[in-house]
């Protein structure tokens, strides 16, 4: 593999890009938003200024990176002459479901085409594609330049050989690929958002605060992040998304999200990325300072 298209110019797409590009692929980086394209470019230049200043890449290495990626508003434009697509749109179901139908139009049939969902079904993404054998998941964690882990999903119908292209894929870009299977959550989620959610609950059922739940995590679990902290990171509205898919998948009430959750989620609550979440982030981008609905009296 020579050329990869990224599908979402947003925190994961720019990084799976940086990630790609700092390996020595050419990447093609699409998205329909100029805005969104020039604040991933920005953010990529951002964390390789960040990893020369630590002296792990040289100037010529960021330089070097930067000229690898090629950016696209078409993603017919974008798509052509690349082995594989990474599609790293918002989750949404829906969304999704439509940029593989329109990838499975414009791709020649040996394209793999892979997503970086963290819970939305393989096989139900695959369906909507002609050779539904070459879909596959490529679930990054953020931030991806930094994190080891690339979950590989195999979707129902995902195939061997396309399962071990992107396992030696994953590890050349310096990765440990893990082989999981389609169901709601994959392995990661599965077991990561039923702890956030807990986590609210005992916020939300009044049993300790804020950073009494994360000093608990972080000092008593070896956590590197306490887990309201980590959903602050992660942003409240992709858990609940995802809680909802595994609610929805499992019909479980266990993955039911935490009615606190939700509220704050319909306020516009998000976390960092909105600049409050259990966290006020308004000064500074770490969790230091407990947002204000959640502070003692």
């Amino acid at each position: 593999m020579k050329q990869i298209a990224v599908i979402g110019a947003g925190t994961m797409g720019n990084g799976i890009a940086h990630t790609f590009a700092q390996s020595g692929f050419t990447v093609k980086l699409i998205d329909i938003s100029e805005a969104a394209i020039e604040r991933g470019m920005t953010t990529i230049a951002k964390n390789l200024d960040r990893m020369v200043a630590k002296g792990s890449i040289t100037e010529e290495d960021k330089v070097k990176t930067i000229s690898n990626i090629i950016t696209y508003t078409d993603t017919k434009d974008g798509v052509v002459g690349c082995d594989l697509v990474v599609e790293a749109a918002t989750e949404n179901v829906d969304l999704k479901l439509k940029i593989f139908k329109q990838l499975s139009d414009i791709c020649d049939h040996n394209v793999i085409l892979a997503t970086n969902t963290s819970s939305i079904s393989i096989t139900q993404i695959a369906a909507q594609v002609v050779h539904p054998e070459r879909v596959i998941g490529m679930h990054f964690m953020n931030p991806v330049p930094i994190m080891k882990l690339v979950e590989i999903i195999r979707g129902y119908n995902t195939s061997d050989e396309v399962t071990k292209i992107i396992m030696n894929l994953s590890e050349k870009l310096g990765k440990t690929p893990t082989e999981v299977n389609d169901y709601p959550g994959f392995v990661a989620n599965r077991i990561l958002m039923p702890m956030i959610n807990e986590a609210i609950e005992t916020l939300y059922n009044g049993v300790a605060g804020v950073a009494e739940i994360d000093t608990v995590m972080k000092l008593g679990m070896a956590h590197p992040m306490g887990p309201l902290q980590l959903a602050d990171f992660i942003g409240l509205d992709v858990c609940l998304s995802i809680l909802n898919v595994m609610y929805d998948g499992f019909k479980n009430p266990k993955y039911a999200p935490c009615p606190l959750l939700v509220n704050m989620v319909m306020a516009g609550k998000l976390g960092v990325k909105s600049g409050e979440g259990f966290y006020d982030y308004a000064e500074v981008k770490k969790a230091e300072k407990v947002s204000k609905q959640f502070m003692k009296s």
